[in-house]
């Protein structure tokens, strides 16, 4: 069995296990992700040790995802509008301000 994520208008809408001949017989765009991957590396099933697989699609989709069908990932919603998007990791990343800068404000 593996996991698939139903995508509607590039947003994942929900993720189910599945195996592959019951996805073909479903409507809908059904793209398959990885449950072991997260931050762009692969992980050995239960555990936080990276196996050196290869990463599917950056990271496990979630319900509210974004499906980047250019660059082929998945990523979470943008937690602020200051918030970049960071590769290959395919993680949100603050802005960046100095220390010196804040004490300044």
């Amino acid at each position: 069995m593996s996991h698939f994520a139903q995508i509607e208008n590039g947003i994942v809408t929900q993720v189910i296990v599945a195996e592959q001949d019951f996805i073909d017989t479903i409507t809908g765009t059904w793209i398959q992700t990885s449950y072991n991957t997260r931050n762009g590396i692969h992980y050995a099933p239960d555990s936080d040790t990276p196996d050196g697989e290869v990463a599917l699609r950056a990271n496990y989709a979630g319900i509210g995802y974004t499906y980047d069908e250019t660059n082929d990932v998945f990523y979470a919603p943008q937690p602020d509008p200051t918030w970049t998007i960071s590769a290959p990791d395919w993680i949100w990343k603050p802005p960046v301000t100095s220390a010196t800068t804040e004490n300044l404000q």
